[in-house]
């Protein structure tokens, strides 16, 4: 065996042979940029490709000062540097330090016609936007059934609602095929009676999200009478299934917030609208109540029942005053009977009789107020208080006695 040499060995010499070519410290490019990542750090790292290849590209943050041209994937540009071989990872990139616009690449213009031509159709129209059900009993979704896509799905899912059912599509969705199998995975699960349609996969380059800007994808999440979400890359990856779904989602993560409701927050709000609801009916039942003792109390005074009861009660009053004033009249006339009596026995003639005097009638029981009305001869009756006696009359003589 010949001279046998380390890893290190080796890419140190490919390094050092870029670094002497005469071509490679100074080199322009024209491709299309892809997946392009802006670091915190400040550098940008992205894809160069055109149709046949591809290099890694990154422009450090020293250089990203001296570009003007706002950089973004589908763009075409004339970018300026020098390719380096790095020793410890082995690997060529295009260190970029000037970046020139070269028009759009031919994957954002076909991005762009067909989101023009379909745009134009009127499949991103709001008025073909079916309404989202608030609580779905089965969620279809169509991805991979392996990435990171699926799992966030049904984590965020089961969290949200720990009943709810999922059905899985398992579809291709990148490279070749791939539009085609999540086209038929939205045909099967909108036969199959699902409530709503998750549809999407994890974040990638143009390349890697083509699927989703076919015009036959589009035309089967239209033509869906299951209401889709559209949940593919990332928060800035805007993809033609986003426009052509029913809601667009920035996540598969947010995806399922979308679609499964909060059951916990469900529950919150259930059970603060019947607390609600109990104060309310406790606040009408008290009205009400209120109302009806007011009316009982109107009823009570117009009752006739009632009216006799008062009438009843205002005549035992009255006979009791009445009986007390009866009382009081007797008492007081009996007492002026009394006084009466007592006078009266002063003039009393037998009062009078008893003290020694006598009371005279003519013989026939005819009174005699005086002595003119006698004359000689005349029998009178004398009235003594034992007795009386007849007397005849020998004398009569008149005299002022008074």
């Amino acid at each position: 065996m010949k001279n046998v040499y380390s890893v290190y060995q080796i890419n140190k010499y490919i390094h050092y042979m870029f670094s002497e070519d005469y071509l490679l410290p100074d080199v322009s490019v024209e491709g299309e940029i892809s997946n392009i990542k802006f670091h915190s750090s400040g550098h940008i790292y992205f894809t160069l490709k055109d149709e046949q290849s591809a290099i890694s590209c990154a422009i450090f943050k020293n250089a990203t000062r001296k570009i003007n041209t706002e950089l973004k994937d589908g763009l075409k540009i004339i970018a300026r540097g020098s390719i380096n071989n790095y020793i410890q990872a082995g690997s060529v990139t295009f260190n970029i330090t000037d970046v020139k616009s070269a028009g759009i690449g031919d994957l954002s213009e076909k991005y762009e016609a067909l989101k023009k031509k379909l745009s134009e159709q009127g499949m991103f129209d709001k008025e073909f936007k079916k309404p989202i059900p608030k609580f779905p009993e089965k969620v279809g979704i169509v991805t991979a059934s392996t990435g990171a896509a699926i799992r966030d799905i049904i984590s965020v899912s089961k969290r949200r609602n720990p009943y709810i059912s999922l059905i899985l599509y398992p579809a291709l969705v990148q490279g070749e095929g791939a539009a085609s199998s999540v086209a038929k995975g939205i045909e099967i699960l909108d036969n199959a009676g699902v409530d709503v349609i998750i549809v999407g996969r994890g974040g990638g380059s143009i390349e890697d999200l083509w699927a989703f800007n076919e015009e036959e994808l589009a035309y089967a999440i239209f033509q869906c009478e299951t209401p889709i979400i559209s949940a593919v890359g990332h928060e800035i990856d805007f993809t033609i299934a986003d426009f052509v779904a029913d809601m667009r989602a920035a996540t598969p993560s947010a995806a399922a917030e979308l679609a499964v409701p909060d059951i916990a927050g469900v529950i919150k709000d259930i059970d603060s609208a019947s607390a609600s609801l109990d104060r309310a009916l406790l606040k009408v039942t008290s009205n009400y109540k209120k109302k009806i003792d007011i009316y009982n109390t109107k009823l009570d005074a117009l009752s006739p029942y009632n009216t006799l009861k008062k009438q009843k009660i205002s005549v035992n009053s009255y006979d009791k005053n009445l009986d007390l004033l009866m009382k009081n009249i007797i008492s007081r006339n009996k007492m002026l009977i009394r006084q009466y009596e007592e006078k009266l026995k002063g003039v009393s003639p037998l009062e009078r009789l008893k003290a020694g005097m006598a009371y005279v009638t003519l013989e026939d029981g005819k009174r005699i107020s005086g002595v003119t009305d006698l004359k000689k001869d005349d029998k009178i009756k004398v009235i003594m208080k034992d007795g009386s006696a007849t007397v005849s009359v020998i004398d009569i003589k008149k005299e002022d006695m008074v």
